[in-house]
């Protein structure tokens, strides 16, 4: 055998040997996030296309839901191995006592609103006697805004489960529903083209001001058996969330993932979604969301300090 054949086999040895290697490092993850398009839930996907969950050693397969309810079901199920849920559900998961555990903050306050057709004579949650009101999927955040919206409007509406920001829009232009639910950029041309307007923000409910609403999860045995691989998939977070929030390509690779125009994507960001409320590394406000939680009766009582240190498990960052 030459040496130049040698030296040919001896490269592609070395070629596969590595690219065996690159395989094995590569962690598989799934995840089960609601609403397809919205900027915060679209982290995880904008940081796998950006390479920089790959970076860390991991393959994100990402399956999207119609909220907490069907991630829920996801994760449970064993489909996923990490799912975004309301806060509230959580502690309600938990408290039934389920292995769950806390992995993240994902949002700290809310960009969600709820909003009427043009012409309704709806004008706040006050006239909502008697009438239906949207949320996505049971045990999500926007279910637990609702009951606060009418709560604190005193109101007795009938609150209806309608999945999606696109499938409840249909439901309120063809007079199915009376108030719609949507989040940022779903709803935003339809407000500017005056086809329907907005009656509460999620931000102004003094039940969601400094307080997380939603959280990734993931069952406890997963997080046990692999905890380098959660660890690393928070830093990958971390990292995505930097970047998302340092300049125009984020923007750019969101406005195609959402098919929206840029100067859109560009609106979502910065007048909705403040970075701070993005934070993963505290669920905020825990006092007031345990409060919540037993008068929406998610929880008969609040957790004890055990179920909630066990409950709250967050990656400590990279130093």
């Amino acid at each position: 055998m030459t040496m130049n054949r040698l030296a040919r086999l001896f490269t592609m040895l070395i070629v596969l040997t590595l690219s065996g290697v690159g395989a094995k490092a590569q962690d598989k993850l799934t995840l089960a996030l609601g609403q397809r398009g919205n900027w915060d839930t679209a982290i995880a996907q904008l940081g796998q296309d950006a390479g920089i969950f790959q970076k860390h050693g991991l393959s994100l397969d990402i399956l999207w839901t119609q909220g907490a309810g069907e991630s829920q079901q996801a994760l449970f199920s064993g489909s996923a191995d990490i799912g975004l849920l309301g806060t509230q559900s959580a502690f309600a998961i938990r408290a039934r006592g389920a292995p769950l555990r806390i992995i993240a903050a994902e949002a700290t306050g809310a960009a969600d609103f709820w909003y009427v057709r043009a012409e309704s004579p709806i004008k706040s949650f006050k006239d909502t006697d008697d009438k239906t009101v949207a949320y996505s999927t049971a045990g999500a955040s926007t279910n637990t805004m609702a009951l606060a919206f009418t709560k604190e409007a005193g109101a007795k509406a009938k609150l209806v489960a309608t999945g999606g920001p696109s499938a409840t829009l249909v439901q309120v232009m063809t007079s199915q529903i009376d108030v719609g639910w949507s989040a940022p950029p779903f709803g935003l041309a339809q407000i500017n083209n005056k086809e329907i307007r907005v009656i509460g923000y999620g931000k102004d409910l003094q039940s969601v001001r400094g307080q997380t609403i939603r959280v990734l999860v993931t069952v406890a045995a997963k997080q046990d058996a692999r905890p380098a691989v959660f660890a690393r998939f928070l830093q990958a977070y971390r990292e995505t969330l930097d970047w998302m929030y340092a300049g125009d390509d984020a923007l750019k690779a969101y406005a195609a993932f959402a098919n929206i125009p840029f100067a859109t994507a560009k609106q979502v960001r910065d007048e909705f979604f403040p970075k701070d409320i993005l934070q993963p590394e505290h669920v905020m406000g825990l006092d007031a969301l345990m409060a919540d939680a037993v008068t929406f009766k998610y929880i008969a009582a609040p957790l004890s300090k055990d179920q909630i240190a066990d409950l709250i498990r967050i990656p400590t960052p990279e130093k």
